[in-house]
């Protein structure tokens, strides 16, 4: 299926590990030069070098996007050193491990900051060249969270309000030939990340989870994900603006239907 995005020049952001690694490979495949982000240096260079397998012109640094003038850095040395985007895709994404739905309002800043900030601060330094050229993809990588308590109240009004966002400004962009959507994954597993230490230190909730959770009886994978994000990148995407899709093997519970009510 031809996609219409080779050569095509995409930022990944959070990009070192998990499904931004996974999103970074998937569209180097597809012929996509770029470029990626992540805070472990070691991460990044061995992403560049893996994506190299499919061709050449791929780029990337460390730099931790937490920090305020990050996003205008990240900017400076994708002009320099790479290219006008024409799809980026926002990544970027934690708890914090911010769980007290108490905290405190720094803490609160900070979540906000991670999960959403940052993205529409990418976005708006992105965005105007994008309309100019009557021609640009941006993806956010949200979470089922958005939709439902699963989750820090922190992390789930945060990840909420880029949903909203993603939906709202969708449809701002869509007379600009931008097109801007939001992907929610759900339980998805990734080396190093929640569900790998729950497997290990607690077999017996994640046996549960599965089996009472996921239909498929099994985790996601990062390529799950990055199949729908490169579809949301491509040109086939046109009438995509706003989009919010879950990719979660239909764990979600926003998604259940009651007995009775079929």
């Amino acid at each position: 299926m031809e996609l219409g995005i080779k050569g095509k020049l995409a930022l990944v952001t959070g990009a070192g590990r998990g499904i931004g690694r996974g999103i970074a490979i998937a569209l180097a495949r597809e012929g996509v030069k770029v470029s990626v982000f992540s805070r472990t240096k070691s991460d990044v260079h061995s992403l560049v070098h893996e994506m190299s397998r499919y061709g050449e012109g791929h780029y990337g640094e460390s730099l931790d996007l937490m920090s305020d003038k990050a996003p205008a850095i990240l900017s400076h040395r994708l002009k320099k050193n790479f290219g006008a985007l024409d799809m980026v895709v926002h990544n970027l994404g934690s708890t914090l491990e911010i769980t007290d739905p108490f905290c405190s309002m720094s803490d609160w800043r900070r979540v906000l900051r991670c999960n959403l900030e940052i993205a529409i601060e990418l976005d708006q330094i992105f965005i105007p060249a994008m309309k100019k050229k009557k021609w640009g993809r941006i993806v956010h990588i949200g979470s089922t969270s958005s939709m439902e308590n699963n989750g820090p109240v922190t992390y789930c009004t945060s990840k909420a309000a880029l949903a909203a966002y993603s939906r709202s400004m969708g449809r701002v962009l869509a007379k600009d030939g931008v097109v801007m959507s939001a992907v929610l994954p759900g339980a998805v597993f990734t080396e190093g990340g929640y569900w790998d230490k729950a497997v290990r230190e607690r077999p017996a909730h994640v046996k549960k989870y599965l089996s009472e959770r996921c239909p498929l009886g099994r985790f996601g994978t990062p390529e799950n994900v990055a199949a729908m994000v490169v579809f949301l990148c491509s040109d086939l995407a046109e009438f995509c603006q706003g989009a919010i899709i879950p990719v979660d093997g239909g764990q979600s519970r926003h998604f259940f239907v009651e007995p009775g009510l079929r």
